[in-house]
């Protein structure tokens, strides 16, 4: 498949911790074979904050994408609950704390993130995704690490 072929990977979850070792090895090896090397390291960390944070903080199953389209990767997780997630903190603000830094990393180390509601069948919930840009610096550049 040639580099700047667009591709798109889903990778549905049950509601379990486990599964969020699941996607950040999947969206290791996606990358990977993809050839995309440069973006893995930082594309895992978001990944698995994505995910994450659709596990942890609902219900239901969950979903992982990956694609891949015009030099750019989105990487997303939808869960089942329509509440928003809570805005980030800023990363430096955070330190020290246990847990709550998931979209504080995403907001520092992706160009830019979001998320929308979704309603299918009836059912309502919502997708939080982020992308980076094939020349995205490492995360450790934005955090100062």
């Amino acid at each position: 498949m040639p580099e700047n072929e667009p591709w798109e990977y889903s990778l549905y979850i049950p509601n379990d911790p486990r599964a969020v070792t699941v996607c950040r090895r999947t969206a290791r090896l996606i990358l990977t074979m993809h050839g995309m090397i440069r973006l893995v390291d930082t594309a895992e960390l978001l990944a698995t904050e994505l995910v994450s944070n659709a596990v942890r903080h609902t219900k239901g199953p969950a979903a992982l994408r990956l694609r891949w389209r015009g030099g750019v990767l989105r990487i997303g997780a939808w869960d089942a609950d329509p509440q928003p997630p809570e805005p980030p903190s800023k990363l430096g603000d955070l330190v020290e704390a246990e847990e709550g830094r998931g979209l504080a990393l995403v907001r520092a180390c992706a160009d830019v993130w979001g998320w929308q509601p979704l309603a299918r069948n009836g059912k309502r919930g919502k997708y939080v995704w982020c992308e980076l840009v094939a020349a995205v610096r490492s995360c450790d550049q934005v955090s100062g690490s």
